[in-house]
């Protein structure tokens, strides 16, 4: 491995851990497509910090990028307050016309210098080797090496600075307010920490991407895990896995090593949503399967209670006719009553079933709710 790979790697690993911090806020907050709409409206912000210093590595574009996904967020907050549009309507309006303002300018004024759309929305990982950060003569190394570093960083001083307030407005907004912590100001901590991590990784993957960085690996971890600490600290491992398996997938295909991170990151949710030990595919597929067995068993327990001792009993409760009262499948019927005997709930004596002890408890339970 050269070292302009290590490098590319690990500038990677910086951006995914660094997007899944705030990333697992957003999710819990259901908010997680804001993170779209910012990583698109700062690109206004951006083009303006760029007109007034002329300068792609000023850090006043991150300022003018940070303002510009608070305005965002306002915008959206106004709009909802007027209740003449939902939460995802007024996102919808909003970020479109911050980033087409930004895309116009882009086109129109700045058509001569390395800020173009195709840049900023779809960046390239395998050049940031090149641009290099150097200090009284001496190359320190990548620059967006150093930028993403201090951006994990800041997100990691504000959420340690924050942990309490921000954890009691994302799970307990009212009592937050109670306790007299404000959760639009705490909003606006959150969204200035989305602002700046995503214009720090506009140029390794790019804006689009940077929403599924931000999303996939908390989303992932949320489905693993009930408690927050651990739940970032998984979005983090699951956003350095993606990183580092995204660019040796795109190094053997020879595609984009943006698209692969995210595609990586997709298919780390996929695996995810299919193991969980309580919100998987898999588990909830045997929950419903065991539920309806239950509810198959407690529904022939039912018929042969009702009909337990009584005249039609003879054909009612008849195993090879018993389908044709129950309206199911022979397979079915035989099915249930084969699970049944295995559990002491029925016997079966002449070809008629008959309940125990056990079976005729849970009959009467059921019918009593």
């Amino acid at each position: 491995m050269s070292p302009a790979q290590a490098e590319i790697q690990l500038i990677a690993v910086l951006t995914a851990v660094a997007c899944a911090l705030p990333g697992a806020f957003l999710v819990l907050r259901r908010m997680a497509m804001l993170s779209d709409a910012i990583s698109h409206a700062i690109l206004l912000g951006i083009v303006v910090g760029f007109f007034v210093t002329r300068d792609l590595a000023s850090p006043l574009l991150v300022v003018g990028a940070a303002i510009t996904g608070l305005a965002t967020v306002a915008g959206v907050e106004l709009l909802q307050r007027t209740r003449l549009v939902r939460e995802d309507a007024a996102t919808g309006l909003v970020f479109p016309v911050l980033f087409s303002i930004g895309v116009i300018l882009i086109s129109r004024y700045a058509g001569s210098v390395h800020l173009d759309t195709d840049a900023v929305l779809l960046g390239e990982l395998a050049f940031a080797p090149f641009d290099r950060l150097v200090v009284a003569g001496r190359d320190v190394g990548p620059r967006g090496l150093w930028l993403m570093g201090a951006i994990l960083a800041v997100d990691l001083l504000v959420i340690a600075a924050f942990w309490k307030e921000l954890t009691l407005s994302t799970f307990d907004p009212e009592l937050a307010a109670a306790l007299g912590f404000s959760p639009l100001v705490l909003t606006y901590v959150l969204m200035g920490m989305v602002s700046v991590t995503a214009v720090g990784a506009f140029d390794v993957v790019g804006s689009i991407l940077v929403v599924a960085l931000m999303v996939a690996p908390p989303a992932a971890a949320w489905l693993l895990t009930d408690r927050l600490p651990r739940m970032l600290a998984l979005a983090a491992g699951f956003g350095a896995v993606s990183a580092v398996a995204g660019y040796w997938g795109a190094h053997l295909l020879d595609v984009s090593i943006a698209g692969a991170m995210a595609t990586t990151a997709g298919l780390v949710f996929a695996g995810a949503s299919v193991v969980a030990p309580e919100r998987g595919v898999l588990v909830v597929a045997r929950r419903r399967a065991r539920q309806k067995r239950e509810f198959a068993e407690t529904l022939l327990a039912m018929h042969l209670q009702t009909h337990e001792g009584r005249p039609e009993a003879a054909v009612e409760c008849a195993l090879e006719t018993l389908h044709h009262h129950l309206h199911w499948t022979r397979e079915r019927t035989h099915a249930t009553a084969a699970r049944m005997r295995r559990r002491g709930l029925v016997e079966e004596a002449g070809g008629l079933l008959r309940l125990t002890d056990d079976g005729r408890r849970r009959a009467v339970e059921a019918l009593r709710r």
